[in-house]
């Protein structure tokens, strides 16, 4: 479970409650949560938990030493997510909306459909932005803040385990805010078992993701979130390693495949794309040189890090990186695959008005240099109206086969398959 691809976090499901009713008043409505913790079933959520920490502790002996990191909770460590009782959790506070992630059961979006970029509804309400408060890390009331007592693991050890509730809150419906909800549940959690709080050298870590009526109680696996695991230098827009799977699996790469992507940015899809599909080829371009500094730097990461694992068998990796103009790529006509892509949302990086003239030149490259009949391309962008537009222009040589929305950073982006026709592509007067 610890080594699936496409989920950000797991935690161990203490229980769930669909359509839970808060009452109105803020008052009345901490007081149910606090209530709450005593009726829980905690005995079989902590024994997970106990067998997740003695395997983390076999994997590796630095387990100390992280949890001392103060909540930043970006470390390389896997997460994964099993169907029924763990769930996905995204942590970034953008992206509240989506949490927990919808997934397919039995096995989550690793075993079945690569839509594992889509959120639980297929779509993000509209309050994301809303959500100031979300992930609050509090400290529970300082009530009994050290008294001491047995941990109830199963061990009965005599040491008092240290704890922290992590509230991550979406809806606009709540009298409370995650602050207040992280706080009186950590109270009652501090109350029932005798741990003692501790916002950043913590042993268990308590969530409560509440998403409009419903509600998750649930205990951390995963320290932090595995969603960085490639990438050592970001640039303004580095896409998550977990998004970057799903996009790749939503193409169904097969062996010997060429693979482009041509606005790679700091490469987190062509990374991702040569780690787990090692039988295929893939090719990363960029227009800025700073951009292809950043994603060669990534790269050099990831080998050092392959070497270090077993020098016997470091081989390298297949993937190259180029810097190039999307418009007019070095590539034959017909000779790539497969197209997966981060096209500029004209946000942080480009402008909306631009994408108007950008977007339709590269999906007629992205055209030409694709094999016609079998190419297929994979396109994330939030700038939904533009893309649709410049589509309806190439319609001839691309073909939506499906759209999975999904959540970026908050913004409400799509992530587009096409199908590459039969239609033949205008041939560019090539300088190579």
């Amino acid at each position: 479970v610890h080594r699936l691809r496409s989920v950000d976090n797991l935690f161990v499901v203490v229980q769930e409650f669909k359509d839970y009713q808060f009452k109105e008043n803020k008052e009345d409505a901490l007081k149910d949560l606090e209530d709450l913790v005593k009726k829980l079933p905690w005995t079989d959520p902590l024994k997970v938990w106990e067998l997740n920490n003695s395997l983390k502790k076999k994997k590796t002996k630095r387990k100390k030493h992280n949890l001392q990191s103060p909540a930043s909770r970006e470390k390389l460590n896997d997460g994964g997510e099993e169907g029924g009782a763990d769930q996905n959790n995204a942590n970034d506070q953008e992206d509240c909306a989506q949490n927990p992630v919808a997934v397919e059961p039995a096995g989550g979006q690793d075993t079945e459909k690569p839509q594992g970029v889509t959120s639980r509804n297929g779509v993000e309400e509209e309050e994301d932005n809303e959500q100031s408060d979300v992930k609050a890390e509090v400290q529970a009331s300082s009530e009994s803040g050290t008294k001491v007592g047995d941990s109830q693991t199963g061990e009965g050890e005599a040491k008092v385990l240290r704890f922290r509730v992590t509230c991550n809150r979406a809806g606009d419906k709540h009298s409370f805010t995650s602050n207040e909800a992280a706080r009186d549940f950590g109270g009652a959690v501090q109350e029932h078992f005798h741990w003692k709080a501790d916002m950043t050298n913590f042993d268990v870590e308590v969530l409560l993701n509440i998403h409009n009526n419903e509600v998750v109680v649930g205990i951390a696996l995963t320290e932090e979130s595995l969603h960085r695991r490639n990438i050592t230098h970001f640039g303004p827009t580095t896409l998550r390693s977990t998004l970057a799977y799903g996009m790749l699996r939503l193409c169904d790469p097969q062996p010997t495949d060429i693979i482009v992507d041509p606005m790679c940015g700091t490469g987190a899809i062509p990374i991702e794309g040569a780690a787990e599909w090692p039988y295929c080829y893939h090719i990363a371009g960029d227009n800025s040189p700073q951009a292809v500094k950043r994603a060669a730097n990534n790269i050099c990461s990831l080998l050092r890090k392959n070497e270090s694992k077993d020098s016997s068998t470091a081989l390298g990796i297949p993937l190259d990186i180029i810097q190039w103009d999307i418009c007019n790529l070095p590539l034959r006509t017909g000779s790539v695959d497969i197209v997966v892509t981060d096209m500029p949302f004209g946000k942080r990086i480009g402008s909306k008005k631009k994408n108007w003239d950008l977007y339709p030149a590269c999906l007629m490259e992205m055209g030409r240099i694709c094999t016609p009949g079998t190419g297929r391309a994979v396109l994330l962008t939030q700038d939904k109206k533009c893309f649709a537009k410049a589509l309806s222009r190439v319609g001839h040589i691309w073909r939506r086969a499906q759209t999975v929305w999904v959540n970026v950073g908050g913004l409400h982006a799509a992530v587009y398959l096409l199908r590459r026709t039969w239609e033949r592509a205008e041939e560019r007067r090539s300088f190579w």
